[in-house]
């Protein structure tokens, strides 16, 4: 296997985090697929590069370019060792779990740091992206005792009936790279604890991190075979996963544009599909809302990750008895924003993940400035200096908003948000759910009855009051309306019911024949 090693590279090592972020460091590694328990190269010995977003000339690594050949194996390996895992007892393969939790735990730091080398979100965000990945490890941990199904009274006298939790079988997991440890632990930790295995495709932005989350695995004594991860490209990789006839269960998680294709290549094999797609999601301020809180929220909710979220608030609809207060105060803060190197801790926001959205973000700054917005801050790409080695582009604020604009309809994935004035409420509800997408909304307000009328109005799966529209726990079942998703939940119990079959069981011990809803007693 051919690998460059033209690049610069730079490492954390042991220095203080403020100036670690600048050290030259050695050259990088090359990462192999994890298949049956092996660490292996690609069939076509063919690698790609992984490339610092902040620094285009930093290479992270070199990761395997796979195709059908190599998914062709991982699923057979995960075939083979399903027959064995569902028949561990559910305890002890979340005790399995258990130990990988910990493992992220101990090594959190460190792994944030090179999430924030191949993403470029500030550390800050990466160690929280980590500590979903923990989180949902011991919660799922915790199912492997409590997987409970329900006993019933039957109609029939001496006859037993109860439910019991099934696993399905091989799961095919594709991921993206705006969560690239938080995401994959939200889908391999329940399919595991429930008794499946699974092939692993991260996005091809940000494979080390899910590279990292395979390795604690292995460590913390998953079985070979159990868990397999071959990385790639969507084509070459993504869709010989999806649609191979061995894979029974797919969660895809990506745009409405690819999980549109996800869903009609599974559906003629009828497999357990889940998609968790795209959000235009919109932050409400009332009259009565605490001004500074909200910005607080906008702020947060526009430009954490880089607007590169799908639970973004990329749309604030404002009362106009405070749209001009509200919106000089927006403005003022996204406007001091630092942009950087998510390494740097004094950096507020990193770089979007790729040239081509960066493009994308750009086009969509040209299109709402012709459709007639008021573009308040921001609207560029960053020059000069590190940005020149970057994707780096400024925090954007546009008023005045039309909700019917390009600019508050469609998915931008940037730091781009849009101000748009209300008369009241209703209006503002109307505009919040005047989209195709219903993931995540938001109301600031003191006012009970307004808060209460958001919660049952709003078309969207999640709901905030005096919150910004990011901040799921795994607790708690996540996914959307609309063209968000296909009705399935992430994270909680709802991982469970994507993740198992119902079985119900009868057990007559009355001696003779009954027949149900004929015999009486």
């Amino acid at each position: 296997m051919a690998f460059s090693s033209r690049r610069r590279r730079f490492r954390v090592g042991t220095l203080p985090r403020e100036t670690a972020w600048r050290i030259p460091m050695a050259p990088p590694r090359v990462y192999r697929n994890f298949i049956n328990g092996e660490w292996v190269e690609a069939s076509g010995r063919e690698a790609f590069d992984n490339l610092n977003p902040a620094n285009r000339h930093e290479l992270v690594g070199q990761f395997q370019k796979s195709d059908a050949r190599d998914v062709e194996n991982a699923v057979a390996a995960a075939k083979q060792a399903y027959e064995s895992w569902r028949l561990l007892p559910a305890p002890k393969r979340g005790e399995i779990l258990f130990r990988a939790a910990r493992l992220l735990e101990e090594r959190k730091e460190a792994l944030a740091e090179q999430m924030t080398r191949e993403m470029g979100k500030v550390l800050e965000e990466t160690r929280g992206d980590v500590q979903e990945a923990i989180d949902m490890t011991f919660y799922m941990a915790g199912e492997g005792r409590r997987q409970f199904g329900q006993t019933t009274p039957s109609e029939l006298q001496s006859k037993f009936c109860m439910t019991v939790r099934s696993p399905i079988g091989v799961c095919g997991l594709v991921t993206p790279w705006n969560f690239p440890m938080a995401i994959p632990a939200w889908k391999i930790m329940p399919a595991l604890v429930c008794g499946n295995t699974v092939v692993l495709k991260p996005a091809q932005d940000t494979p080390l991190s899910s590279y990292n989350l395979v390795k604690i695995l292995e460590e913390a004594g998953v079985p070979p075979g159990v868990v397999n991860l071959v990385t790639g490209f969507g084509l070459s990789t993504g869709v010989p996963l999806v649609t191979h006839d061995a894979v029974r269960v797919v969660s895809f998680t990506g745009s409405v544009e690819v999980g549109r294709e996800v869903a009609k290549n599974t559906a003629g094999s009828f497999k357990h599909t889940s998609l968790e797609m795209g959000g235009k999601n919109v932050i409400m301020v009332m009259d009565d809302a605490k001004i500074d809180l909200a910005v607080d929220g906008a702020v947060w909710g526009a430009f954490g990750t880089s607007g590169q979220r799908c639970t973004a608030a990329s749309r604030v609809v404002v009362h106009k008895k405070v749209y001009k207060e509200f919106t000089e105060r927006l403005v003022a803060r996204a406007g001091k924003l630092k942009v950087g190197n998510g390494l740097d801790p004094t950096v507020q926001m990193g770089p979007v993940i790729n040239e081509a959205q960066l493009n994308t973000v750009d086009k969509y700054v040209q299109i709402g400035k012709s459709e007639g917005a008021r573009l308040l801050c921001g609207g560029q790409r960053l020059s000069g200096g590190e940005y020149d080695c970057g994707h780096f582009y400024a925090p954007t604020v546009f008023g005045d908003c039309d909700p019917h604009m390009r600019i508050c309809q469609e998915e931008i994935f940037g730091p781009v948000v849009s101000v748009i004035p209300a008369d009241d409420l209703d209006q503002a509800m109307e505009i919040g759910n005047g989209v195709v997408y219903g993931l995540s909304s938001a109301i600031y307000t003191q006012d009970v009855n307004k808060a209460f009328r958001a919660m049952r109005d709003m078309e969207t799966g999640i709901v905030y009051v005096n919150a910004s529209t990011i901040g799921a726990e795994t607790h708690l079942p996540f996914g959307g309306t609309k063209q968000t998703g296909n009705g399935h939940r992430e994270a909680a119990i709802a991982a469970l019911d994507f993740y198992t079959e119902w079985k119900t069981l009868y057990i007559d011990y009355s001696g003779k024949l009954q027949r149900a809803q004929i015999d009486t007693a």
